[in-house]
């Protein structure tokens, strides 16, 4: 595994650069800022994550540890490859995107060409928790009350939401038909009968 590289960079492209380490030319894909920060003939450290499949090894590299870390666990979500993985951090900084997460902020996270508000929702439950707290955020926080994390259901409503997003309604819409078949049939529904009234809820307000 190769985790960083230190060389004179021989070459850059449009969305990739060649680092030259010990007379070895390694192509790097990297971010727009990285490029746009960096000259032909300087020294330069990237920190790398060799991506592999059948028929190719890819490298991609970031100035940054903690871009390589968002760079990896983006692409622990259902869905998304290394090419979406990089769009992420082309447009949001880590700490944005820690932030969006966090927040539940869709609109931030679809500005990444090629996410869309249903896998947005989808990376938001798949990134809770393995992203590190924002700044200025406590870091350990309780939900509002009211909200779905909060709901009597605790792990059960998060599955629900990601049901009805698989079946394509726009998360917060998922989040708030929740929240209120909570409030309306109590907090003890398994994740069967929560379903069917989250559904029954957002079939009504069409």
């Amino acid at each position: 595994m190769i985790a960083s590289l230190t060389g004179r960079v021989a070459r850059i492209e449009l969305d990739a650069l060649v680092l030259e380490v010990g007379g070895i030319g390694y192509l790097v894909r990297t971010t727009p800022q990285a490029l746009a920060s960096t000259r032909h003939g300087a020294e330069l450290t990237l920190h790398t994550e060799l991506v592999v499949r059948e028929d190719s090894l890819t490298l991609y590299g970031f100035p940054h540890p903690e871009e390589t870390e968002i760079f990896r666990i983006v692409q622990s979500v259902s869905g998304i490859g290394p090419r979406i993985a990089l769009a992420v951090l082309a447009v949001l900084e880590p700490e944005e995107l820690r932030r969006a997460v966090a927040e539940e902020d869709v609109r931030t996270i679809t500005r990444t060409p090629g996410i869309g508000p249903k896998v947005a929702g989808r990376m938001i439950l798949e990134l809770s928790g393995k992203l590190a707290t924002p700044s200025g955020a406590p870091a350990s926080t309780t939900a509002p009350a009211g909200s779905p994390a909060a709901a009597g259901g605790g792990g059960i409503d998060a599955d629900v939401i990601e049901a009805l997003v698989g079946l394509g309604w726009p998360e917060k819409a998922a989040a708030g038909a929740v929240a209120t078949a909570r409030e309306g049939e109590g907090s003890d529904l398994d994740a069967a009968s929560l379903l069917r009234s989250a559904l029954r809820g957002l079939a009504s307000a069409r």
